[in-house]
């Protein structure tokens, strides 16, 4: 299934593809549609310009542009190109973008790897845990022409080699994790960016810190930032690390995302992990973690395992997962829950959608919807896994738009789902 173009709409797409509706209400919410395409459409991580409308943008590096909330899609990439005159290996990956609900400007931060002649080709590359660092872009006129790139710093006396504290570009990095790291525009007006950081080795000769040699190990941090006078640029801080032990996760802390409570707290979940050369039989828990702050993102409480309203703790892979804040200010998870303790990424199903309790700021039990799980057609393509949860809320109808892999074989193939969930109920 190719692209949606400005020639064929989303319900023609759908139609080709096998829509399925479901007219079940489950716990206040109802999942009306679900599409599966061969290749991730334009709306995948869609995100709107504007304060008000329907102008879209979406696609590998926002180059899709949708004036009609999602219908019909073409592409039409912003400018200037920031790719193009790099050199071979240089990386810019896909913005995460949102919209500032106060002054509209459009915004986007990615990550950024400056290795020449390293292998396009390769996904996650080593290189990157002491490589990677963050730049932001700002739209001016509605998402069509950026007005400049710049790496993210600290400011007067930090530089791209030394952009915050504790961060030596070449030693350790710093760099977004997946569809969950979504610029947060706070009610205080701050904006968040929920990132990850490689921390730095006791020897000030040598680079990251990785025990038990690890993949990776990562403190979860927020860049915290503020408008200039102007509403042009944002001067940037760095928040509190949110660290923990390598007794309750093995990687540390990866891949936050935030929800802000109706009474400022904010929320941030992160995913942890078991396994590696310290856990071999993965014997320690499979949580999933949160913390919190009371002080606009800058201090953070010590991480705890994330439970039920209830006070049920309860497994969850090492894998992605996604806050989002509703217009009518509820907050909504979409990620994986498992049956029993699982074995480091795995595994990757269910997916399992449900909301946050505003005051316990836990996931409420009574809530939680299956979006999707392991069927009779996948038994000869295992391990399947559904996760990489784009999601956007659409402004005509306050449906929530999640948009997810589902991958087969260990990702040797693929497929694209979107559901709709309408909220309201």
């Amino acid at each position: 299934m190719p692209f949606v173009s400005s020639k064929m709409t989303f319900a023609a797409a759908a139609l080709l593809a096998g829509t399925v509706f479901f007219g079940a209400r489950l716990s206040g919410a109802e999942m009306v549609s679900r599409t599966t395409l061969s290749e991730a459409p334009p709306w995948y991580n869609a995100v709107y310009v504007e304060k008000t409308g329907t102008v879209m943008r979406g696609g590998s590096h926002l180059s899709e542009l949708s004036t009609d909330n999602g219908k019909t899609w073409q592409r039409s990439p912003m400018t200037p190109d920031y790719l193009e005159g790099l050199p071979y290996g240089f990386r810019r990956e896909t913005p995460m973008a949102a919209c500032d609900p106060d002054s509209g400007r459009f915004v986007g931060v990615l990550n950024a790897l400056d290795t020449e002649g390293l292998d396009p080709s390769i996904v996650e590359p080593e290189e990157g845990q002491e490589l990677y660092y963050l730049r932001f872009r700002v739209s001016l006129d509605g998402g069509k022409t950026w007005a400049y790139d710049e790496p993210m710093t600290g400011g007067d006396g930090y530089t791209k080699g030394r952009p915050f504290d504790d961060m030596i570009i070449g030693r350790n990095s710093f760099y977004l994790g997946d569809k969950g790291s979504i610029p947060f525009f706070t009610k205080g007006g701050k904006l968040l960016i929920p990132a990850q950081m490689t921390v730095l080795s006791d020897d000030p000769n040598g680079k990251w810190y990785r025990p038990n040699n690890i993949l990776s190990w990562t403190d979860a941090i927020f860049l915290i930032g503020t408008w200039n006078a102007e509403k042009e640029k944002y001067q940037w801080e760095r928040s509190q690390r949110i660290r923990i032990d390598l007794a309750r996760s093995t990687r540390g802390m990866i891949e936050p995302t935030l929800y802000e409570a109706p009474d400022g707290r904010l929320l941030a979940v992160m995913r942890g992990s078991n396994g590696g050369g310290g856990d071999p039989n993965c014997e320690i828990p499979s949580y999933r973690w949160y913390s919190i702050s009371e002080d606009g993102g800058y201090h953070w409480s010590d991480p705890q395992p994330w439970t039920y309203d209830t006070g049920e703790k309860f497994f969850s892979p090492s894998s992605m997962s996604v806050l989002f804040r509703h217009s009518s200010g509820r907050g909504f998870w979409i990620g994986n829950i498992s049956e029993s303790n699982c074995r480091g990424n795995d595994p990757r199903h269910p997916l399992i959608f449900g909301e946050v309790d505003p005051e316990t700021l836990q996931l409420k039990k009574d809530s939680l919807l299956t979006i999707d799980k392991i069927g009779e057609a996948d038994k000869d393509r295992l391990p399947l896994a559904c996760c990489h949860s784009g999601v956007y809320e659409d402004r005509q109808t306050g449906e929530l738009v999640i948009t997810y892999v589902r991958g087969y074989n260990g990702y040797k193939t693929r497929e694209y789902v979107t559901v709709r969930i309408d909220v309201n109920k």
